[in-house]
């Protein structure tokens, strides 16, 4: 995977929410400002609701994906460990954003603490800046003050032996499917991805959309009738002019 200097985009889209992301990537396709890269209902490209920010405090993330995927030790399979994970987001684009799909039985993929905090330590000294994972984790005391992202769905105390099946290969975690390489963006409300070849077009639109929004929630708050706010809403400001969406 080729290393790429794009840090100073990705620190900039650190400025937007990740709802504002996902404006700007695909969810209002008709609208000049939005890219339309999917279709945004029938494409995996954002999560769902199965995971929970664990630090919202730290705001939004942003980097390169790096892939793997969890499960149950194979007597078959033994060729990889944790040390080719850390390989593999020691060689991508920096920061990296980790992807980690866990393929565990029905009755187990509840009780996977997998990611805790040597593994955090780890994975942060090679330029990982948070995690996204289908499993709970755990240590979140130990992690808080190491300004580490995490987007799981929950906690637990333990786990037993498990093992790396696969590492930078495409994965699907909470609803949206990721490959290696893949920009992700996250912060309290979820995650959503693009290609890196759209990052400079998704950061100069986000900039856009958000001066159009300045301008339209100005002129709410100064709206006083119900005729002036349809007014402001019907302006074409961004999206279809609807008063019941939530932007």
């Amino acid at each position: 995977m080729s290393v790429k200097n794009d840090a100073h985009l990705l620190e900039a889209l650190r400025e937007f929410d990740t709802p504002s992301i996902t404006n700007v990537v695909a969810t209002y396709p008709q609208d000049p400002v939005c890219l339309g890269l999917y279709n945004p209902w029938t494409e995996d490209w954002y999560t769902d609701q199965t995971v929970r920010c664990m630090y919202p405090e730290l705001g939004p993330v942003v980097g390169y994906a790096v892939t793997c995927v969890f499960g149950l030790p194979d007597p078959g399979y033994s060729r990889l460990t944790f040390a080719d994970v850390i390989d593999a987001l020691d060689g991508s684009s920096k920061p990296t954003i980790l992807v980690l799909q866990q393929k565990f039985p029905a009755e187990l993929v509840d009780k996977v603490g997998l990611t805790g905090g040597n593994m955090t330590a780890a994975m942060q000294a090679v330029g990982c800046a948070g995690v996204i994972s289908n499993g709970p984790g755990r240590d979140i005391d130990e992690i808080r003050p190491m300004g580490f992202q995490y987007l799981i769905t929950g906690l637990t105390p333990g786990h037993g032996a498990m093992a790396v099946h696969a590492v930078n290969v495409p994965v699907t975690v909470a609803g949206m499917s990721v490959a290696p390489g893949e920009i992700i963006h996250m912060d309290e409300h979820g995650a959503c991805k693009f290609p890196p070849e759209h990052l400079e077009a998704v950061l100069r639109n986000a900039q856009a959309l958000r001066e159009q929004e300045a301008i339209r929630i100005e002129a709410l708050r100064s709206a006083e009738t119900a005729e002036e706010v349809r007014a402001i809403l019907t302006g074409d400001t961004y999206g279809e002019a609807e008063p019941e969406r939530d932007r």
